[in-house]
């Protein structure tokens, strides 16, 4: 079964071995089963990317020997595409402005309640807001993000799918499929356009995913709960469905993830102290190309 896979990068710092982990697997599993391995920026953040790091992800990246198919998708340079998106959902009543600061928000939000990151759920400060409210604030130039109304998309999930659960395929190490029943409403009133620009990671990644023809979504199992949010949206969209495979994550011996803004692990620095990308692969456990990934089978 042909499989188009893709690693999908922020330039917002240097790569270092735990996205050398999530490349490798995404390239080789495209290879396994004779498919197409994408490589996409995903620099919506435009406050924290860098044109150094972009280049440096290239070079990274060649460096382990993996190639990818050209033109490279950059996530800035297609913002039309997500506020497309956005009118579509806003079209179906699905949207709303929020003006809240994160302050506002921890202030009033439940302590026992957060969404999967660990974010305060946020609890509807701006949600059933007067036209004349949002009026108000918009004359001050401040500008709302753009949350999802979950109890309405929720509803229209139940009359699209009917007694239908909504659910994921997540392909396991050995090639084998399981279906999870996605929760969505773990995370609330998430936004899907951010203030700051026309866009937010769920909604420009089903977008793209779809738009790059994405079958199969490999990444670690720190972005499993995010499945749920967007499969939501690809069902709200009418965006097909990819399967999913949801690797280990690399972590230090106390359990704290690799970070960029520390440098831990980083490529980079590996490579000037002498590390070959056949180093990179014992270091990350993946030493036998035939034990990585996984080779689809037919669902």
């Amino acid at each position: 079964m042909s499989s188009t896979t893709r690693f999908a990068p922020s330039p917002n710092g240097l790569l270092h071995v735990g996205h050398a982990l999530s490349a490798i697997i995404a390239h080789d599993t495209a290879q396994l089963n004779g498919g197409r391995f994408l490589l996409r920026i995903e620099d919506i953040d435009l406050e924290r990317r860098r044109p150094e790091f972009v280049a440096a992800i290239f070079e990274d990246l060649r460096w382990l020997g993996l190639a990818w198919e050209e033109p490279v998708l950059v996530q800035s340079e297609h913002f039309n595409e997500y506020l497309a998106a956005a009118d579509k959902l806003i079209g179906m009543g699905l949207l709303y402005p929020c003006f809240a600061t994160r302050s506002e928000i921890a202030a009033a939000a439940d302590p026992e309640k957060a969404d999967p990151d660990g974010a305060p759920r946020y609890p509807g400060l701006w949600k059933g807001a007067s036209a004349e409210q949002i009026g108000e604030r918009m004359a001050t130039g401040d500008t709302p993000a753009l949350r999802l109304n979950m109890d309405a998309a929720l509803d229209v999930l139940r009359a699209k799918l009917g007694d239908k659960p909504l659910t994921f395929t997540e392909i396991g190490e050995d090639g084998t499929a399981q279906t999870i029943a996605a929760e969505p409403h773990r995370w609330g009133d998430a936004i899907i356009v951010r203030k700051d620009v026309p866009a937010s990671y769920h909604l420009s990644v089903v977008v793209d995913d779809a738009r790059q023809g994405v079958t199969n979504v490999t990444r670690g199992r720190d972005l499993f709960a995010a499945t749920d949010l967007q499969r939501l949206l690809q069902e709200l969209l009418d965006l097909p469905e990819p399967l999913y495979s949801h690797h280990r994550v690399i972590c230090w011996a106390d359990g704290r993830k690799l970070s960029k803004s520390n440098q831990d692990m980083g490529l980079r620095a590996l490579r000037d102290e002498g590390a070959t990308p056949a180093d990179i692969r014992k270091v990350i456990g993946l030493a036998c190309p035939e034990l990585i990934p996984v080779r689809i089978y037919s669902i």
